[in-house]
C-alpha cells in the first residue's frame, strides 16, 4: 500500500500489537484491537500507528525471532469473530477472565490456551472448514502456507523442539515437502494451519481498512534475520549460510560482540533467483502496511559474521570483504611461523600453570588433551579439532584451565575468512587485533605497514557494500510501494546515509542519541538540522522510555544542558525543578520540543505519550520498557498498556495533552508530505 500524503509532517505512535488491551481482547492485544486504537489516534491528532513484527514466533516471545517470513502470530487473533467459535464463548471467557488483571502478558500461556481451543474449534467444524471454497481460493493466492503448514505440523509433532533435532524431514527437498502437503492423510492437520492463517489474515485486513478510512497510517517492520529454527531455513537453506551466524562486533557496551545465532543469507543464491523470497516477502507485507521499518539495514551493507560453535561475535568479520591474501602478508613478512604467530593462537605454559596450582607436568598432560607443543617451546597450539570457542567445552578439563583456553583462543591478529578459487587461504584482521599479543610485539614499521594494508582493504571493502546495498535494496524497495524507512542505528559507514537517500529511505534519528559526538561534551544536535528523510522518535523498544532515561541514565542533566525550559518562556526555576523528576510537565515541554524534528516522521512510543497526565505514571520506570536487550526471560516483550483502549479514548486530559504536544507539529506544512 502507498504511505497517504499528509499536509504536515506525520506524526506517529509505536505500539506491539500485544500490548493493546481493550475489552474484547483475550490477555493480549488482538489484531481487531487497532480498531478503537485508531479511533483513539484519530482523537489524539496522531496520524500513524508503528507496530513490531507480527509473524508468528512460536515459543519464542522476541517479535524479532520469527518462525516464518510470512505467517501472522496466532495468538493476534479475536476467537468469538470466528463464525466456528459460536459453541465457545464460555471458554473464551474464562480464557479472558483468566489473564484481565495481569499487568504484563503472559505469552506462552496465552499462546497455548489460544492455540488448543483453536484446535477444538477446528476439529468441530472441521469438515465444513476443509470444502470451503474461499480456503482454497485463500491457499492458491498464498503458496508460502504448503511449507508453513507441513512445518508447524511436523513441530507439532515434535512437541515444538527445532527441526535440526527432528528423526524425520530435517532436510527436505521441495518436492518432499509438496508431497507431504498432498498427502490425503495429512490434509486435516495442514488445513488447520491454512484456516488459522486466512482468518488472521481477513481480521488484520478489516484492521488496516478502518485506520485508512480514519486516515491513520500503519507501519510494519520487517526484520532482516531469520531464526535458524524458522520454516524458511527448514524449506529453503539454498537461502541461508548455516556455517556462519549474524551478529555484532565488539564496542564499549559488548566487549565480546553479539551472537544473535540467525543464520546469514546466501546472497549469492537469492541473487541467481532474482531475490523472489525477499519481494515475496515484501508483497506480503505491503497488503497491510503503508510503511516499514528494515531492521538493521546495516545489514543489507554488510553483515557482521561469525563462524558456527562461537559464541560471541568478537572472532567475527563482515561479509562481503576484501580479504587479505598470504602473498600480501608475505610480502610484509609474515610468511611460516611468522604467519602462523599472527593468525594462531599460541598458549604458553605457564598460563595454564598459573591457574593448575602451578603443576608443571599436570598442566602438559592437560595441553595435550586439545593442543600440540611447538618442539621443545613452552607454547601450544590448539590442534585442527578445534574448530570453535565452543569446541573447547567439550573437554575433561578443570574450568579454570577452560577459561583461560576461551581467553587465548581469541588472541590473535588475523584469521582466516574464506578460501580462492584454489583453496588458498584469505585472511582478515579481527575488529581489536591492536589488543592481540601478535600485534603488541611487532616493531613499529611492522605495525605501520600491516596498518596501511588493513586501512586499504577497509576501503576497498566499503565500496564493496556500497555496491550490494545499491543492489539489493534498489531491488527490493523498487517492488512495493510502502514507503521504507531504516533502523541505521550503531555504528554506521560513511557511505550509508547517501544510499538511503538516493533510494529514498528514511533514516533513524532517536533524539537522546543524536549529537556531536566529537565535540567536547557531546552536545545535543539541533532537531531543526535533522534531515527531512528521517524518521525521528523519543525512545526505541530496546532502550528505557524518556522517563527511564530522563530519571535514570543522566538524561535530565544531558538534555537540560542542550535546553532549558526557561528560553521557551517557563518561569525561572523551572529547569532545576524538572530535573528533580519527570511529571506530567516535564514530559509536555519535552514533546512540544521534539516535535519541532524537521524529520518527515516523529514515531513516539505510547509510554512517552501517557507520561503526559498522572493517571499511568508507573511506580518503576523500568517497568515500562518493551525489551532489555541481553537477557532472555518473561519479562522481555509482553508489555501491556496500563488501561483498555476504551478507557484512553474517553480520557479527555490525556486525549487534549497529546494534541497540545503535537499542536505546533500539525501546523507546520508538509514539504512535499511523507509519500514515496
Amino acid at each position: 500500500m502507498q504511505f497517504p500524503s499528509f499536509s504536515h509532517p506525520v506524526t506517529g505512535i509505536a505500539i506491539p500489537v500485544g500490548a493493546l488491551k481493550t475489552a474484547q481482547s483475550c490477555g493480549i492485544g488482538e489484531f481487531l484491537d487497532l480498531i478503537p486504537f485508531a479511533d483513539f489516534c484519530k482523537k489524539a491528532g496522531v496520524d500513524m500507528i508503528q507496530l513490531l513484527p507480527i509473524n508468528d514466533t512460536g515459543t519464542e516471545s522476541s517479535p524479532y525471532s520469527a518462525l516464518s517470513a510470512f505467517a501472522l502470530h496466532p495468538a493476534y487473533i479475536n476467537l468469538e469473530e470466528l463464525p466456528e467459535a459460536e459453541t465457545f464463548s464460555s471458554e473464551i471467557r474464562e480464557l479472558r477472565a483468566a489473564h484481565e488483571g495481569e499487568e504484563r502478558f503472559d505469552y506462552r500461556g496465552i499462546r497455548n490456551a489460544k492455540l488448543e481451543l483453536l484446535h477444538r474449534i477446528y476439529d468441530v467444524s472441521e469438515r465444513n472448514i476443509m470444502e470451503r471454497k474461499d480456503l482454497a481460493e485463500w491457499i492458491d493466492e498464498n503458496p508460502w502456507i504448503v511449507e508453513y503448514a507441513v512445518f508447524m505440523n511436523l513441530k507439532r509433532r515434535n512437541f515444538d523442539a527445532s527441526w535440526k533435532s527432528w528423526d524425520k524431514m530435517r532436510t527436505p527437498t521441495h518436492a518432499e515437502i509438496q508431497d507431504r502437503w498432498l498427502s490425503p492423510a495429512r490434509k486435516p492437520e495442514h488445513l488447520f494451519f491454512a484456516w488459522v492463517q486466512m482468518c488472521l489474515e481477513r481480521q488484520l485486513s478489516i484492521a488496516v481498512k478502518h485506520c485508512a478510512n480514519r486516515g491513520i497510517a500503519i507501519k510494519g517492520d520487517i526484520p532482516i534475520m531469520m531464526n535458524e529454527d524458522s520454516c524458511d531455513a527448514w524449506a529453503n537453506p539454498e537461502f541461508f549460510r548455516d556455517d556462519l551466524r549474524a551478529g555484532s562486533p565488539p564496542d564499549s557496551t559488548n566487549p565480546l560482540g553479539q551472537n544473535w545465532g540467525f543464520p546469514i543469507y546466501n546472497w549469492d543464491n537469492l541473487r541467481a533467483d532474482g531475490f523472489g523470497w525477499w519481494k515475496a516477502r515484501l508483497r506480503r507485507s505491503a497488503k497491510f502496511f503503508h510503511a516499514y521499518r528494515i531492521d538493521h539495514i546495516l545489514g543489507f551493507f554488510r553483515i557482521w559474521s561469525i563462524p558456527n560453535g562461537e559464541p560471541t561475535g568478537y572472532l567475527g568479520w563482515t561479509t562481503p570483504h576484501e580479504p587479505i591474501t598470504a602473498p600480501e602478508l608475505a610480502e610484509l613478512g609474515f610468511s611460516g611461523d611468522r604467519l602462523r604467530w599472527i593468525c594462531a593462537p599460541h598458549v604458553p605454559t605457564r598460563a595454564i600453570e598459573e591457574v593448575n596450582n602451578h603443576d608443571y607436568l599436570g598442566s602438559h598432560g592437560i595441553l595435550r588433551q586439545l593442543m600440540e607443543r611447538i618442539g621443545t617451546e613452552e607454547l601450544w597450539l590448539f590442534r585442527d579439532e578445534v574448530r570453535c570457542e565452543g569446541d573447547i567445552a567439550n573437554y575433561a578439563i578443570p574450568d579454570a584451565v577452560k577459561n583461560v583456553l576461551r581467553g587465548a583462543w581469541k588472541d590473535r591478529l588475523m584469521q582466516i575468512t574464506g578460501r580462492d578459487d584454489r583453496g588458498k587461504a584469505l585472511y582478515s584482521p579481527i575488529w581489536n587485533y591492536r589488543e592481540s599479543t601478535a600485534w603488541k610485539s611487532l616493531t613499529d614499521p611492522e605495525r605501520d605497514a600491516l596498518r596501511n594494508l588493513i586501512e586499504e582493504k577497509e576501503r576497498r571493502s566499503e565500496r564493496l557494500w556500497k555496491e550490494q546495498a545499491e543492489e539489493l535494496l534498489g531491488a527490493l524497495t523498487r517492488e512495493v510501494d510502502m514507503l521504507p524507512c531504516a533502523e541505521d542505528l550503531g555504528s554506521v559507514p560513511a557511505i550509508v546515509p547517501g544510499v538511503l537517500s538516493d533510494l529514498g529511505i528514511l533514516g533513524l534519528k532517536v533524539v537522546r542519541w543524536e549529537r556531536k559526538w566529537a565535540e567536547q561534551g557531546q552536545p545535543f544536535r539541533d532537531i531543526s538540522e535533522y534531515p527531512r528523510l528521517s524518521v525521528a522518535t523519543t525512545s526505541v523498544h530496546d532502550s528505557t522510555t524518556l522517563r527511564g532515561w530522563w530519571e535514570n541514565e543522566g538524561g535530565a542533566a544531558d538534555f537540560l544542558a542542550y535546553r532549558t525550559p526557561e528560553a521557551d518562556g517557563y518561569p525561572s526555576g523551572t529547569s532545576a525543578a524538572f530535573a528533580r523528576g519527570y511529571g506530567t510537565e516535564t514530559a509536555a515541554w519535552l514533546l512540544k520540543i521534539l516535535a519541532r524534528a524537521n524529520s518527515d516522521v516523529l514515531s513516539v512510543p505510547i509510554q512517552d505519550f501517557l507520561a503526559l497526565v498522572d493517571d499511568y505514571a508507573p511506580k518503576d520506570a523500568n517497568s515500562e520498557r518493551v525489551n532489555v536487550p541481553g537477557s532472555v526471560n518473561a519479562f522481555n516483550w509482553t508489555y501491556r498498556i496500563p488501561a483498555t483502549v476504551e478507557k484512553l479514548a474517553k480520557n479527555k486530559k490525556l486525549i487534549t495533552a497529546i494534541a497540545d504536544a503535537l499542536k505546533e507539529r500539525r501546523a507546520r506544512p508538509s514539504a512535499k508530505g511523507a509519500s514515496k
